[in-house]
């Protein structure tokens, strides 16, 4: 990795929001408070100097000291923050923001995702549910591993494809010329009866061994409230969302429930979704990928749980964490 001078902190953040973000030169200087001009001159700076290839392959100073941060803080094994994308902290993030933060994310943790497969011999990673994990599945290239396996640690989502582990699963593989194991069942079942029955069948029970023998997992969080994927998905009902709410839940993740002090809550649904196990969580080497400013609370949330390694969030979010 080149050594960027703190100077260049501005010059690394451009290219971040015009290639990464999708901005346009203008959309940039905005956001920076400087000419469309003086951003030309520096994204033409920045492919002189290499910093822009086909990814933007830099840490800022602010970055970087803010995961440095965030690992003492938190005692974390490792931590990646993207560079800030500059939202006002005085209003909510739009969607468009929020989503150019899921795919900076994602592009820092599919270069996680790929030095890990660099390891010689088999590698088996579990995958969790959310849209920054599917924005990781985009973002891995270049990467050819036929001894890889990719497995979904939760059942499947019956809508919003394009988050759904069993897509996911599929397309890391697809991309890397290795093996996709997904739970053959929902993710949420309709009572305790159910879930005794499905996780009793030889299939699921296969799966979640492949699962527990994972080198690493790879998961989201969302928030306990309507517009989150699990909302959105039609899984689970405002009414149960209510009843989350009511038992002080704060963020769902590997189909779990957690409280603001990383705590199981007293509900049903914890014992309805199929998923990998608390131990399995506490067992096996945990990354949390999390998006938007929106996400303090839940990311709060699951780094009191205990089972979390390492972190990989946008700097706008790292800004809430610290």
């Amino acid at each position: 990795m080149l050594e960027i001078p703190k100077d260049d902190d501005l010059l690394v953040r451009s290219a971040w929001l015009y290639y990464v973000g999708g901005q346009s030169q203008e959309e940039v200087g905005q956001a920076l408070g400087i000419s469309r001009f003086r951003v030309t001159r520096m994204l033409a700076e920045a492919r002189e100097r290499g910093i822009v290839r086909i990814a933007i392959e830099h840490d800022t100073t602010a970055t970087l000291e803010a995961a440095d941060r965030l690992i003492a803080n938190y005692g974390l094994r490792g931590c990646i923050v993207t560079p800030r994308l500059g939202v006002d902290p005085g209003r909510p993030s739009s969607e468009a923001e929020e989503e150019v933060a899921r795919r900076a994310v994602g592009i820092a943790a599919a270069g996680l995702l790929s030095r890990k497969l660099q390891k010689e011999g088999p590698v088996t990673v579990g995958i969790g549910l959310g849209r920054t994990i599917a924005r990781m599945a985009e973002a891995l290239s270049g990467v050819r591993k036929k001894d890889v396996r990719f497995v979904s640690l939760v059942g499947s989502l019956t809508r919003t494809a394009k988050a759904n582990p069993f897509d996911v699963c599929i397309q890391l593989a697809t991309s890397c010329g290795g093996e996709a194991y997904f739970l053959a069942a929902p993710y949420l079942v309709d009572s305790e009866a159910d879930y005794s029955v499905i996780m009793s069948q030889r299939i699921v029970r296969e799966t979640l061994e492949v699962a527990r023998s994972a080198d690493i997992y790879f998961v989201g969080c969302g928030e306990c409230r309507e517009g989150s994927t699990l909302y959105s998905s039609g899984l689970v009902t405002a009414d149960e969302f209510a009843s989350l709410a009511a038992s002080g839940a704060v963020v769902d993740s590997t189909g779990k429930f957690f409280d603001a002090k990383g705590r199981l809550v007293p509900s049903d649904l914890n014992n309805r979704t199929i998923s990998v196990t608390m131990d399995d969580l506490h067992e096996h080497e945990v990354v949390l990928l999390a998006a938007g400013r929106i996400k303090a609370e839940p990311v709060r949330a699951m780094l009191a749980t205990g089972f979390v390694d390492q972190l990989v969030v946008d700097g706008d979010l790292a800004d809430l964490l610290m």
